[in-house]
């Protein structure tokens, strides 16, 4: 596999998945000289990472490249086989960071009024309640089961408190962050991308 990312981007949560995952890869930074590669851009028509190459699969959304690789090598146990009751919501909570999680940040960030009847995410307070609600059984979103929609989830949550979009009085969001970033294929992946 070949995984192009760029240094403290959202790329990271896939370096993440990677790790977890424990399949050999190569990572890639995505440097000016890398965005013109024909390879690169057949992976990446837009040019964004993260972006994925594995064999004839060609990737470059986060939450697609997730719900592939749990898929893919199911023997990482990061994801629900379809038929399995949990399939839905696996698939459900994949989606929520690009569908729901970062349309709200962008709200909140930006000081745009919320409308719940025109965002299609809600609100940034309705998502960050949905959230919550769906980490209740805990302690993983499907309940006692880790799999690619914690890391995309906790990831985006994670981004969330470290620039201070996290509202005080969360604490279960918070104790959230903290048992995703305890994990060791967590800190292996922030450690290269910090140091990068």
């Amino acid at each position: 596999m070949k995984f192009y990312w760029i240094p403290k981007t959202r790329a990271m949560r896939i370096g993440w998945l990677l790790e977890e995952l424990g399949q050999p890869y190569e990572r890639i930074a995505a440097d000016e000289a890398v965005k013109r590669d024909p390879e690169f851009l057949a992976a990446s028509p837009m040019g964004k990472v993260p972006a994925l190459i594995d064999g004839p699969a060609k990737l470059w959304d986060s939450g697609a490249i997730a719900l592939y690789l749990a898929d893919a090598y199911p023997q990482a146990k990061l994801g629900v086989a379809v038929g399995e009751p949990k399939r839905a919501a696996f698939v459900q909570w994949c989606l929520y960071t690009n569908a729901v999680i970062e349309p709200a940040m962008m709200e909140k960030f930006s000081g745009a009024a919320p409308n719940k009847t025109r965002s299609g995410y809600g609100s940034f307070d309705l998502m960050l309640e949905t959230l919550e609600a769906g980490l209740r059984p805990g302690p993983w979103i499907l309940g006692d089961r880790f799999t690619a929609a914690d890391v995309l989830v906790g990831s985006s949550v994670g981004f969330m408190k470290q620039f201070g979009a996290l509202p005080d009085g969360r604490a279960a969001l918070d104790a959230y962050v903290e048992r995703c970033q305890s994990r060791p294929a967590y800190q292996r992946a922030a450690s290269w991308d910090a140091a990068a």
